[in-house]
């Protein structure tokens, strides 16, 4: 219980970063939060000129297999490393 406090401390903490990251990290916090909140990717991957849909669902269904608890621990490390380099 103690991990999923952890987990929406730093969801709410990364709202109050300073500056913009880059949108590869972004991706990355998109698709731990989504692996970490609803498991492994479903439905069709975006496609025609949805570039952006089609990035975020291929980020996602990268972690497939990824707990949900291990993605929770790589987010919350990721949103300290931003505040870390801020």
């Amino acid at each position: 219980m103690e991990l999923k406090v952890s987990f929406e401390e730093a969801v709410a903490k990364v709202k109050t970063l300073t500056y913009k990251p880059s949108n590869e990290i972004l991706l990355k916090l998109y698709s731990l939060y989504k692996q970490a909140t609803e498991g492994d990717v479903s439905g069709e991957r975006p496609g025609g000129f949805d570039f952006k849909g089609a990035a975020k669902y291929d980020a996602w269904a990268a972690l497939k297999g990824m707990s949900p608890e291990q993605a929770m621990r790589a987010y919350i490390d990721l949103v300290n490393s931003l505040f870390e380099k801020g």
